[in-house]
Parts: structure tokens; sequence; C-alpha cells
């Protein structure tokens, strides 16, 4: 994998890789991908500030140039239709034009081209799914699965696309099937399955059922099988707090609190501090 590519990918996964936070759902984020890309690649100019030989585009460029920038790509491509800087630099311009259907063709190329990066079909899956493409958007997320079965961006789409179809069962049946799986597929592929995350996104669906003695049993397997996670600890805590078990879930916002990274230690304060000022005023 060249340099300029690898960027590219950590950016797709930095933006779509879930559970970072709780493994919970999340929302297309490739404007803020790619826009992200833009700054981290500064050796990836538009193919329009190459050809007029000016160094990186100002900020906020106009629609006209946009434009122009667009054209320049279709360019490319036309002559070479496999130029994958071309190809991101496409679905860059076409985004922030606002047009997000056009985006879908590059990143089906794309996706094609590097079948063994499941990150550029992700994408593609999400961009379906914010369209509407609801079965598309499943299409992918399966094609992804059936190479990759637990590769958790793809269970997460494709378990809040259940979800959405109001298929509870088959998200838990998909997630749960994983699950038993896991110490075949670590064997067969030679790698780790991420568990916990899995774990977190079944514990999410019972909670989101209502199912939450289930929701909290998965927790507490995850808790139990790694001590130092800061994310089922929280989970629970949101848990019995949806539940209104207040006292509960307070010293459960403390140890996640001291278990988490400290990106996350102001979040999970912040949540302990409103309970406890929500548990004053009743007092009061």
């Amino acid at each position: 994998m060249n340099n300029q590519r690898g960027r590219w990918i950590i950016g797709i996964v930095l933006a779509t890789v879930v559970v970072a936070f709780l493994g919970l759902s999340f929302a297309p984020l490739i404007g803020d991908t790619l826009q992200a890309n833009r700054t981290s690649n500064p050796d990836q100019q538009p193919v329009s500030s190459v050809q007029n030989g000016t160094s990186a585009e100002s900020e906020g460029p106009t629609q006209e140039q946009l434009k122009s920038q667009e054209k320049g790509y279709e360019a490319v491509l036309q002559r070479e239709p496999e130029n994958e800087n071309a190809l991101r630099g496409l679905v860059d311009v076409r985004l922030q034009l606002g047009n997000l259907e056009g985006t879908v063709e590059p990143l089906q190329k794309l996706a094609e081209l590097h079948p063994e990066e499941p990150s550029y079909s992700v994408l593609l899956a999400q961009t379906k799914q914010y369209l509407g493409d609801m079965e598309g958007a499943a299409g992918v997320y399966r094609d992804i699965l059936n190479s990759q079965p637990a590769y958790v961006p793809a269970l997460q789409g494709l378990t809040t696309l259940l979800l959405r179809q109001e298929r509870p069962q088959a998200a838990i049946g998909l997630l749960q099937d994983t699950l038993k799986k896991a110490p075949q597929l670590e064997e067969v592929e030679g790698s780790s399955v991420d568990v916990a995350s899995i774990q977190l996104i079944l514990g999410q669906v019972y909670a989101s059922q209502e199912r939450y003695d289930e929701a909290v049993a998965v927790y507490n397997d995850a808790i139990s099988e790694d001590e130092s996670d800061f994310r089922p600890v929280l989970a629970k805590a949101l848990v019995f707090t949806e539940q209104g078990k207040v006292e509960e879930a307070k010293p459960l916002f403390s140890t996640a609190a001291e278990l988490a990274p400290p990106k996350f230690k102001d979040q999970i304060n912040a949540q302990l501090q409103q309970l406890e000022a929500q548990g004053s005023t009743e007092e009061g």
C-alpha cells in the first residue's frame, strides 16, 4: 500500500469504525473524512490547480472552482478509469458541491479496485444508506461480511439497517452468530476478533428493545473479559440511567471515567454531574 493511499484509508477508518466511544450508531461521515484528507494529504492537489500551476487551493473554493476541479478529475478518469487519486478527488469535490449521489459511482469503483480494503465498501454502504437505498446498502454490508464475517463497521451498519426495518431479532441473531463463531474465525483467519465491540453492539440492540436485563448481561460478560475496558462499564451505566436506577449508575460512571482515555473523561464526568444535579433538584 503506498503512503498516500494508506493515509486516506486511515482517514476512512477513523470516520467509520464504530465503538470508539460505545459501539453505538454512526452516521455517514464521508464529508468530514474527505475534508480531513485534504489537510492530511497536502501533496494531493486538485487537478485544476495542478493544471493551472498553482499550489494548494485556497480556503472555501467557489462553486465555479469546484466545477472546474470536477471536470478536471472527470477528464483524467476518461483517460485513466482506475486512477485512484482522481477517483478520490472526484468524491471529494462532489461532496463539496452537495452532489452525494454523484459520489456513488467513484466510490463503487474504489471498492472494486480494492476488495481487500473493506473501509472503501463501508463508505459506499454509508452513502447508499444516507441516500435511502437501504437494500443497496445492506447488500454492500453483506458482501463485506461474506469475506470478513467479524468486520465491526459492517456488522454495525447492517445491524442499524435491520433495526430500521424493524427486524431486531435478525440483528440479534447476526451478532450472536458472529460471537459464537469468533474462536473459529480467529483460527481460520489468523487474526483476533473484536469480541468486545460486537458485544457492545449486541447490548445496544437489546437496550433499544428495552430488553435491559439481557443488555446488562452482555455488558457484564464484556466487563469480566476485560476489566480495563471503560466502554461496557459506561454502557451499563447508561442502561441503568435509562431504567431510572440512578444510584446504581453513578459508581459505574465514576469507574468508566477512571478507565477511559483522556479524550472521553470530560464527556463521562459530564454525564455523572448531570445525574448528581438531577438528584439534588429532586431532593430539593
